[in-house]
């Protein structure tokens, strides 16, 4: 079983260094409207790049098991956030844009991957948000 591993340290103020156990360093704070600094990551930001970019790595790791001829890939990534009464608020959805664009195959069998991606993508499955995906799907 993967064990994941990850340092975080007060710099002052609202100021945040972490430390990932592949070797990424950097600042964080919290959002600017959350009197948090601007220009570093934010854990907000952090939590929907791990939903995006897991997804995107099981895209290009289904594209290879189905055999697609991918062209180009992006995914564009948006989380809603509700707040309650008493102030507290989680991520209700996130929302996942993948644009895909392939050869050789129907829109049909590139859906396919997609959703398998999903069913693999680790991160996804381990939150309670509920995620979309809204593929735009070119074929040549």
């Amino acid at each position: 079983m993967a064990t994941y591993v990850n340092n975080v340290e007060w710099r002052g103020n609202h100021l945040g260094y972490t430390w990932c156990q592949n070797g990424v360093e950097m600042e964080f704070s919290a959002p600017p409207d959350l009197h948090g600094l601007p220009n570093v990551l934010t854990p907000e930001d952090a939590f929907i790049a791990s939903s995006n970019t897991c997804y995107f790595m099981m895209v290009l790791w289904a594209a290879e098991r189905f055999k697609l001829e991918l062209e180009s890939l992006e995914c564009r990534a948006e989380g809603e956030v509700e707040e309650f009464i008493d102030r507290t608020s989680w991520f209700r959805k996130i929302t996942l844009y993948p644009r895909i664009v392939a050869r050789g195959k129907t829109e049909e069998y590139v859906r396919r991957a997609l959703d398998m991606a999903l069913k693999y993508s680790t991160i996804n499955q381990s939150l309670k948000s509920e995620i979309v995906i809204q593929p735009e799907i070119i074929i040549r």
